[in-house]
């Protein structure tokens, strides 16, 4: 029964046992790398989560093995990685609203990204 969960309990509360953790990451991975698509090549939210999605569905696709999967992506249990999944999914679609990738409607204030921010300089007496 290769992708199928046979453990009892995660040990977190809150975060049942995925009963086919296997196929439902595939489809997450499979959902978010679709919705990277419709952005421009060129964004880095894209290039970079591509990346990684690649580089994670690659282990899954290479390891039937849930617990060889888990310790592989190397971000707790598979349960876990799931709700990242969802997580990243949900956000990889607002930023389809949001679009960042474009020009910004007009120019943020001097020293807007400067830290520390400067000291007003000392009135002559």
């Amino acid at each position: 029964m290769a992708g199928v969960s046979t453990k009892i309990t995660t040990g977190l509360t809150g975060l049942a046992v995925a009963k086919h953790p296997h196929h439902v990451l595939g489809v997450l991975y499979g959902k978010i790398l679709r919705t990277l698509q419709k952005m421009p090549e060129s964004a880095a939210y894209r290039k970079y989560t591509e990346e990684v999605i690649n580089e994670r569905s690659q282990i899954l696709k290479a390891n039937q093995d849930i617990t060889v999967v888990e310790k592989q992506i190397g971000c707790g249990q598979i349960e876990e990685v799931i709700v990242q999944a969802e997580n990243e999914l949900l956000l990889a679609r607002k930023m389809l609203d949001w679009k960042p990738w474009e020009p910004l409607i007009k120019q943020p204030p001097p020293n807007q990204w400067t830290w520390p921010p400067a000291q007003p300089q000392p009135q002559g007496k």
